[in-house]
């Protein structure tokens, strides 16, 4: 079952809860009206009215609740509203009961290595206690190598957090150089936020003085940024209605808690991403369709390497080619090769359909063109 009709089931679902209760609420304000005006007419009558008019004010009262009928009028909603809901859960139940057996392949895992990922994912989320739990049950000191820098990035982040760039600008203090390495301008952006933060709570002259001492060695390559923070110095009393307002969006603060985690966690030689995290939502996004997949095969055990998922471009991370014959990842020893019909084949596999003779033509797997290996192109990703 794709995802793309439990998500139409579900705003059927949406849109019968929303009739239904918007039908609800009509009839109860209406009846409520009626009760008020019944209500009304007897507190306006009461002094002249004898207990029989207030009978007959009762009585009209009745007949009109019945007239309303509320029960019939809801029955018809709430009927559509279940039935709704009754397909709905039956295609949850029928979409997630699924043998998933079927598509993936059963091999065996390292539990170390497994038990290391958890712990790096535990740490990366901030869960430190659960992460140290899971380190102690497993008996797996060594996954916690990562605890130490995930702590300190969390630090800086919850410091961040209270306008406090103090340890952001002591850890890019202690590794200035591998940052400039890197090309960088890390350093650069926390000074533009201290500034700004100074100018906007203390005064001008701190402001000034700041701006000497840590944006001055900037100003040969980013001459233009360090003049901008400087003529904001003459709006230092109304900055929030100045040319430079935008200085104080807080967007410059989560975007610079981000480019700080990916920083950090390049240091670590490690994506600024949690693994798991990822390789979950690939997963999830994934199985309908191997499932669909699967179900083609009549049975047979299908080889998930062997389909070609879409997944978007939030899923891809470097270019990757895999060749449809072989079923092999391309490599540098094993490149792709672009033949003249314009299909595409690993080298290897060009190599055995010519059995290892470069000199003869061989056909192409795709198309009936033969191609020589001579006017074949090495293809780089």
């Amino acid at each position: 079952m794709e995802l793309s009709s439990i998500n139409d089931a579900f705003d059927r679902v949406t849109k019968k809860q929303k009739l239904s209760s918007s039908k609800v609420q009509e009839i109860i304000e209406q009846i409520g009206r009626e009760i008020e005006q019944a209500i009304s007419r007897i507190q306006s009558e009461q002094d002249s009215a004898s207990p029989s008019d207030q009978k007959m004010i009762l009585n009209e009262l009745k007949a009109k609740l019945k007239e309303i009928a509320p029960l019939r009028q809801l029955e018809g909603p709430q009927k559509e509203l279940n039935v709704a809901l009754s397909k709905y859960t039956k295609m949850l139940e029928k979409s997630f009961t699924a043998d998933i057996s079927k598509s993936y392949l059963d091999i065996d895992f390292d539990l170390h290595t497994v038990n290391q990922i958890l712990a790096s994912h535990l740490y990366r989320e901030g869960l430190f206690d659960v992460g140290d739990c899971f380190v102690s049950e497993s008996n797996e000191p060594g996954a916690a190598t990562d605890r130490a820098p995930f702590l300190e990035l969390f630090q800086i982040l919850e410091a961040m957090k209270s306008r406090n760039l103090e340890p952001a600008l002591k850890w890019v203090k202690r590794n200035c150089e591998e940052l400039i390495q890197h090309g960088s301008e890390l350093e650069l952006k926390l000074h533009r936020l201290q500034f700004v933060e100074i100018l906007q709570n203390k005064s001008r002259d701190e402001a000034l003085k700041y701006g000497r001492a840590f944006l001055a060695p900037f100003a040969a390559t980013h001459m233009a940024d360090v003049q901008k923070l400087m003529t904001a110095l003459l709006w230092a009393d109304k900055l929030d209605s100045s040319p430079y307002a935008e200085l104080l969006s807080s967007t410059h603060w989560s975007k610079m808690a981000e480019e700080l985690t990916r920083e950090f966690c390049n240091f670590m030689e490690q994506s600024h991403e949690s693994p798991l995290s990822v390789t979950i939502a690939a997963g999830i996004l994934g199985l309908p369709y191997l499932l669909k997949m699967s179900s083609l095969t009549l049975g047979k055990n299908l080889d998930p390497s062997s389909v070609d998922l879409k997944l978007g471009v939030e899923f891809q991370f470097h270019s990757v080619f895999v060749c449809h014959v072989s079923k092999e990842h391309a490599s540098a020893d094993n490149p792709p090769m672009i033949l003249t019909c314009g299909h595409v084949i690993c080298k290897q596999t060009m190599t055995k359909l010519t059995k290892n003779n470069n000199t003869k033509p061989f056909k192409c797997p795709y198309c009936p063109i033969e191609v020589e290996v001579a006017q074949c192109r090495q293809l780089f990703l």
